[in-house]
């Protein structure tokens, strides 16, 4: 038995964390709030058990979802004096169990190798699908097979199950009952399981083999489990089979950070632990101490707009005020972003840029604001999955490459452009506008477009660009996102940042469509996204800024979300609702009117020219185009030459027609 002295162990925490450590013997359920030190609560409460001899360590198993997690919690444990104690994953502890049993049950056979990845896999049985199914990303098909197998429905069951929980594949149920059944099949050939394997065939070996259950039982009997609101069917199976007939479970979860149901998650386990555990302690963690009590004024009103009482508690001294700021256009957000940054690391308390954080909803929306700080010399890293490292951008440019036929006259400028879009429809399966499938086809389709808007900038700049020229410009663009620094502003998802904080936190394209998503429809799927806005307001330390712009390609309209975060607080400081840059925001105005005749008119000019052209309308003229012009009212070729965007090539062959519009509705 370590020693340890159970006095220090609880002799900084308040109230509340006590409440929680002392209550060693299960079964407890903490919710615990953002920022309200649960780690600290599990590793003493821990500790506490060992010290005062509830459980000897060896008997200890604190499950965690992330490996980084186990690693924190390993690491915490052995500051405490605990070298000895089991931290890990589901996943990295039914693997130890399936390879001490597996041999006994299959003929001496060890246990197959584990897939690194469903994705090989289900990419070349993908390729087999008819018409533009062959597209489909294959961690959609992957995402799916994993909700499936959270609740150990085969193939063959799928269809019905589906039905029945109101689910729909990202293919015909059909094809996709096809692929899951192929995906299982090759992976049998290939002597193969995959992360959801290990545990469907734990929880099948602990339910039909006893004398297994018995051994797994006598080696772990005290059980607390981190972020419980983020356990699955099947993981909670796995849990009630280690446990047994014991009751020695603490879990520990914040139901207002429940944000992957996409891939089987819920957080009615944690809701429902007392009515599943009569008689559980129940102990909630609400101090923060993490942000200022101006942030968390803004969660709790987050919070409140869906009916809920929960509040954070402050405990850090008061802050500035957090911003929520209206743009006219999508590169006002852009220079508002540029300068909040620029602000803070120079201030007289100054923010380092690696504790500044730009957070989004889709890694679409990345690259715009890494062109933004790469113009103004900001460093930034990007954290997760690079633009420029996903596949379908890394086919996008080979698809540009090709266009450079040894026998054939290259394209250039404007017609470059028309057949990089001709391609990557023909090639790669691009529609603009679709938004069916999952969230990765969506966010597919969200880059390739992305890939042929940045295209299209480099056209407007130089009309006579060619595959070479162009090329350079993404390379120049990709080398500039790979050299990010590790001392730089972060730039990442919202989902990505569960778990991180930083000083300052910047939340722009706060818009319908985009937060809540434009897929959210249901009333679950909106408040995941409204759980989802929650995380990345309790992400900010000292500094809140929160953004929108409206116009980027269309008109745009504030998240539903805002209307609460804006009403009056209840702490000083409350938060500043900023209009956009005063620079333009008077002339912009004006020309937002989708209805004014002058927009439509030119909105009309653009759509017959492009069909004429042959050529995609931003080509012929961008929306910011349009509003410069339509905020100037131009008459004369000199005033159109001053218009922002018009270049000498667009005035030569398009001039004449605008001025004739710009005349004729005056």
């Amino acid at each position: 038995m370590p020693h340890l002295d159970p006095a220090a162990l609880i002799a900084d925490l308040d109230p509340e964390q006590l409440e929680a450590v002392q209550a060693t013997s299960g079964p407890v359920v903490i919710h615990a709030g953002a920022g309200s030190g649960k780690t600290r609560v599990i590793s003493r409460r821990t500790a506490t058990a060992i010290a005062t001899a509830v459980v000897p360590a060896d008997q200890v198993f604190v499950v965690t979802f992330t490996d980084k997690a186990a690693t924190e919690m390993v690491q915490r444990l052995r500051s405490l004096g605990l070298p000895g104690v089991t931290a890990r994953t589901f996943h990295a502890h039914a693997l130890s169990q399936l390879r001490h049993f597996w041999p006994a049950t299959h003929d001496g056979a060890p246990l197959p190798q584990l897939l690194d990845s469903k994705g090989f896999l289900i990419s070349r049985i993908a390729r087999q699908l008819p018409g533009h199914y062959r597209f489909t990303p294959s961690k959609d098909l992957a995402d799916e097979i994993e909700w499936a197998k959270a609740r150990r429905i085969a193939p063959r069951g799928y269809e019905a199950e589906a039905a029945a929980a109101g689910r729909e594949p990202p293919i015909p149920v059909d094809l996709f009952v096809r692929v899951f059944g192929d995906y299982e099949r090759a992976k049998t050939r290939a002597n193969r399981i995959d992360f959801d394997d290990l545990l469907v065939e734990t929880v099948s070996l602990l339910e039909r083999d006893p004398a297994a259950a018995a051994t797994v039982r006598a080696r772990k009997r005290w059980f607390s489990v981190d972020e419980y609101q983020d356990t699955n069917p099947l993981q909670q199976r796995l849990l009630e089979l280690w446990l047994g007939d014991r009751d020695d479970l603490c879990v520990v979860g914040d139901e207002d950070q429940t944000i992957y149901t996409f891939t089987g998650a819920t957080s009615d386990y944690l809701t429902a632990f007392v009515q599943r555990h009569p008689g559980a302690r129940e102990v909630t963690l609400s101090r923060n101490y993490r942000s200022s009590p101006e942030i968390l004024e803004l969660a709790n009103r987050l919070l409140a707009a869906e009916g809920r009482r929960k509040r954070l508690v402050a405990t850090q001294p008061a802050g500035p005020a957090p911003s929520i700021r209206r743009f006219a256009d999508a590169d006002g957000e852009l220079a508002g972003i540029v300068a909040a940054i620029r602000g803070l690391v120079a201030a007289p308390d100054p923010v380092a840029a690696a504790e500044i954080a730009i957070l989004v909803r889709i890694n679409a929306q990345i690259p715009p604001i890494e062109a933004a700080l790469t113009k103004a010399r900001i460093p930034f890293r990007v954290r997760g999955q690079r633009f420029f490292e996903r596949q379908e951008v890394r086919d996008a440019l080979r698809v540009l490459r090709r266009l450079a036929a040894p026998d054939d006259p290259a394209p250039r400028g404007s017609l470059l452009l028309a057949a990089l879009d001709a391609r990557l429809r023909a090639d790669l399966g691009f529609e603009a506008e679709d938004q069916g499938g999952g969230a990765e086809a969506r966010e597919r389709t969200a880059n390739l477009a992305l890939v042929l808007a940045m295209a299209g900038e480099a056209v407007a700049a130089d009309h006579d660009i060619d595959v070479g020229g162009l090329a350079a410009e993404f390379d120049a663009r990709a080398a500039a996102e790979t050299e990010g620094s590790g001392d730089g502003v972060n730039l990442l998802t919202f989902h990505r940042a569960k778990g991180l904080e930083w000083d300052a936190v910047l939340l722009p394209q706060l818009e319908e469509g985009t937060l809540p998503i434009r897929q959210a429809e249901t009333d679950a799927e909106i408040a995941e996204e409204r759980r989802l806005l929650y995380v990345g307001l309790t992400r900010a330390r000292r500094h809140l800024f929160l953004s929108w712009a409206e116009r980027r390609d269309a008109r745009r309209r504030p998240s539903r979300f805002l209307a609460a975060l804006e009403g009056r607080a209840s702490v000083p400081g409350r938060v500043t609702v900023l209009p956009g840059a005063p620079m333009n925001a008077g002339r912009a105005a004006r020309a937002r009117d989708d209805d004014s005749p002058l927009m439509s008119a030119l909105r009309e000019w653009r759509l017959t020219t492009a069909r004429s052209d042959g050529v995609p309308a931003y080509v012929v003229a961008p929306d910011s185009l349009l509003i410069e012009i339509a905020s100037q009212r131009p008459t004369t070729v000199p005033a159109l030459r001053r218009v922002k965007g018009m270049g000498p090539s667009r005035l030569a062959r398009y001039g004449e027609e605008i001025l004739q519009i710009t005349r004729q509705e005056r």
